[in-house]
C-alpha cells in the first residue's frame, strides 16, 4: 500500500510539472500580452516606454528563463504580483478560494444527498410510474444549463420576495447567508445530482441483479440490508467516481455562476485574469484547480478500498 501510495505521489507531480509546462507555454505563444493590450487600450504607443514596460515585468527574457523564475518563487511560496492590481498574487487569490470552496462543496453535498437517494428510489420501483418520472427530472438536470436555471432562480425570487440573493461580504442575517450560497449551489448542484441519480440508479440495477443478491433474499435478509446493506454498498463505486469528478469539476467550472450571482470566487478571477493576460494569477490559479483534480482522483482511488474490500493495492 506504501509503495502504491508512493508511485501515485510521484505521478501527481509528474502530472502537475507537465500542467505548468503546457499552461506557461500557451499564455506567452498566444498573440499579445498584458503590455500589448495596455498601450492598445492607451491609443498611442511609445517603444521605449513600451519596452522599459516589459523589461520592468520580466516579459523581455527567454520563456524558459521565465519558467524557472516563475517556479523557483511558487517552490518558496512566491507566487509573484499581479499585473493589473500590481499586488502579491496570493494576496488576491486567498480571499476568493474559501468562495468558491463554500459553493463548491454545497453544491456537491446537494447533488450527494439528491442524486443517490433518488437514484436508489428510481432503482428499486423500476418500470414503475415514479421511476419514469424520476429519469425525467434527471434528464432536465442534464440539458439546462446552469446558467440559465440560475436566471429562472433570480427572476422567480424577483418574482415571488421583490429581492434576490446577490452576493454581499457581509450578509444581516444567517438566512441570507444561506441563501447567498444555497441557491446557486442549488443551480449549479442540479446537473450534478441529476448525473449521480443516474450512476445511482444503474450501477444499483446492475448490483441487484447478481447471484449474491437473490441468495441474500432466498436467506430471509430483510429489503433494507438487502438495498442497502449489500446492493448499495456494492454499487458505490461508480458513485464515488462520479462525485470525485464532479468535486474538480466544481472548483474551476463555476464561471457562469459565479457570473449569474455575482460572486466573486476564483472561477470567475481567472476568467478575468486571462482577458487581461495577467500571467501570475492565470498561472497559478490553473496550477491551483490541477492539484484539486489530481487530489480527487487520487482521493477516489483511496475511496475505492474502503467500499470494496477485494481492491488491494500492492506494492
Amino acid at each position: 500500500m506504501l509503495g502504491y501510495i508512493v508511485r501515485r505521489l510521484a505521478l501527481m507531480l509528474i502530472t502537475l510539472f507537465g500542467i505548468s509546462v503546457i499552461i506557461f507555454v500557451l499564455l506567452r505563444i498566444v498573440p499579445g500580452n498584458i503590455v500589448d493590450i495596455l498601450f492598445d487600450a492607451a491609443g498611442f504607443v511609445d517603444p521605449s516606454d513600451k519596452a522599459n514596460l516589459e523589461r520592468e515585468l520580466g516579459l523581455d527574457q527567454s520563456i524558459v528563463v521565465q519558467y524557472l523564475h516563475w517556479i523557483g518563487g511558487l517552490l518558496h511560496g512566491d507566487l509573484g504580483y499581479s499585473y493589473v492590481s500590481e499586488k502579491p498574487a496570493l494576496d488576491e487569490i486567498l480571499p476568493r478560494i474559501p468562495i468558491t470552496a463554500r459553493l463548491a462543496g454545497l453544491a456537491l453535498m446537494f447533488s450527494a444527498a439528491i442524486g443517490i437517494p433518488l437514484g436508489v428510489l428510481s432503482a428499486l420501483k423500476q418500470g414503475s410510474r415514479l421511476d419514469y418520472i424520476l429519469r425525467a427530472v434527471s434528464l432536465s438536470g442534464l440539458s439546462l444549463p446552469s446558467f440559465w436555471l440560475g436566471l429562472l432562480i433570480l427572476m422567480a425570487s424577483v418574482s415571488m420576495f421583490g429581492t434576490m440573493p446577490i452576493y454581499t461580504p457581509n450578509p444581516q442575517s444567517f438566512g441570507q447567508a444561506v441563501a447567498i450560497y444555497c441557491v446557486p449551489a442549488m443551480a449549479v448542484g442540479f446537473r450534478s445530482a441529476a448525473l449521480v441519480m443516474r450512476i445511482t440508479r444503474s450501477s444499483m440495477l446492475e448490483v441487484l441483479r447478481q447471484d449474491y443478491i437473490r441468495t441474500a433474499r432466498a436467506k430471509g435478509a430483510s429489503e433494507t440490508t438487502v438495498n442497502f446493506r449489500h446492493a448499495l454498498k456494492n454499487g458505490m463505486l461508480p458513485i464515488i467516481t462520479v462525485l470525485g469528478i464532479e468535486a474538480a469539476f466544481l472548483v474551476g467550472g463555476l464561471i457562469v455562476t459565479e457570473t449569474v450571482f455575482n460572486i466573486p470566487g476564483i472561477a470567475r478571477f481567472l476568467v478575468e485574469a486571462i482577458r487581461w493576460r495577467d500571467y501570475p494569477i492565470v498561472q497559478n490559479l490553473v496550477m491551483f484547480c490541477a492539484l484539486i483534480v489530481v487530489l480527487a482522483n487520487f482521493t477516489v482511488d483511496m475511496l475505492y478500498a474502503v467500499f470494496d474490500p477485494r481492491i488491494r493495492y500492492n506494492d
